[in-house]
């Protein structure tokens, strides 16, 4: 009954401990370093410096054991370097995903096999339902929070440790039940950032990081005209609109980006949607025989929309929707549901 909670020092981390210890789990804190630059204190981060001393008061608060490690040079290898060379490439990662896939979720499981707890937990919006021997991740009960999109990617070991205490939950009950407790985390408004990039400026930590200058190339639209000099394929993702520095007599979205030929092309409106695209790293949590039948999302705020979901060999898949979609972007994860519950996903390869 012990379970090792990863803690960042936010509401939700804060919280779910606190529930776990009311279940009467032996709860244990851990909070991870993961990457830390910022001169001034940020409100809204997690993971800064700042916040894991919360997570340390807040575990003295509710009288649990608390205890923090260093995964920087990890988190640098598998989450910051990915993340910036994806950039350059003219892809749109999630670097949260990277993060539960590649750090977090390896290694709460590694250090609760260390401590010997039996269990993991985390404050992500998620239910991992428990019948018949199997585990099946699905969707928290607050749609405006639910978080299962980001947790596509879990190893069955993970997931078979997991608990989620916060899926039965809306983020307005958990910030009550923190008030109420007087937690430190209570006070932290809602992180909204990239935890490893100030201000959201991703243009900016990517120059400073790899030293590399913006590097002008042409905006093309569909005709194949010149309409302008972009700055650096890393400032464009698809579907954008804004900041693109060109005229038009109408609105102009980014269509498509090649690296090679260090181009951004845009387009209508009509030409920024795609109906079928392929999907690589394929996680399956629940593998169909054949081809599925589910609702996929494409970004996480995103309502799964009807589509055929078509496995491939080498850990690949099609996925076509029945309707063409909003600019699925390559870098971006293509999460399968079957009705409130997550079959698997993959990253969008175009």
């Amino acid at each position: 009954m012990k379970v090792l909670v990863g803690m960042s020092g936010g509401v939700d981390s804060s919280v779910a401990a606190h529930l776990l210890r009311e279940e009467g789990y032996e709860v244990e804190g851990l909070s991870l370093v993961l990457f830390e630059t910022r001169g001034e204190k940020s409100p809204t981060a997690c993971c800064t410096l700042e916040a894991l001393g919360d997570a340390a008061a807040t575990a003295e608060r509710l009288g649990i054991s608390h205890s923090t490690i260093d995964v920087r040079n990890e988190f640098i290898e598998r989450v910051v370097e990915p993340f910036v060379d994806a950039y350059m490439r003219g892809h749109t990662p999630n670097p949260c995903i990277l993060c539960n896939r590649h750090i977090k979720f390896p290694v709460l499981l590694r250090e609760a096999r260390k401590r010997g707890a039996g269990f993991i937990a985390t404050g992500h919006y998620a239910r991992v339902e428990r019948r018949g021997g199997r585990e099946t991740l699905k969707k928290g009960v607050d749609p405006k929070k639910d978080q299962s999109y980001v947790l596509y990617a879990l190893r069955p070991e993970e997931l078979k440790a997991l608990l989620l205490p916060l899926g039965l939950y809306t983020k307005e009950a958990v910030r009550e039940t923190a008030r109420k407790l007087g937690l430190p985390a209570a006070r932290r408004a809602e992180s909204q950032e990239i935890c490893f990039v100030e201000g959201r400026d991703y243009p900016s930590f990517i120059a400073a990081l790899t030293g590399e200058k913006d590097r002008p190339g042409p905006i093309i639209d569909v005709q194949g005209r010149t309409l302008g000099s972009h700055k650096g394929i890393h400032r464009y993702t698809l579907g954008q609109r804004r900041g693109l520095g060109i005229s038009s007599p109408e609105p102009l979205y980014v269509t498509g980006i090649d690296p090679e030929k260090n181009a951004v092309y845009v387009g209508p409106r009509e030409a920024a949607v795609a109906r079928e695209f392929a999907v690589g790293e394929v996680n399956w949590l629940q593998k169909p025989r054949g081809e599925l039948r589910a609702d996929v999302k494409v970004r996480s705020t995103m309502r799964g929309r009807p589509a055929t979901v078509r496995p491939l060999e080498e850990g690949k898949a099609r996925v076509i929707f029945d309707e063409p979609q909003w600019a699925p972007s390559p870098g971006q994860a293509a999460v399968f549901y079957l009705e409130d519950s997550v079959a698997g996903g993959g990253t969008i390869e175009g």
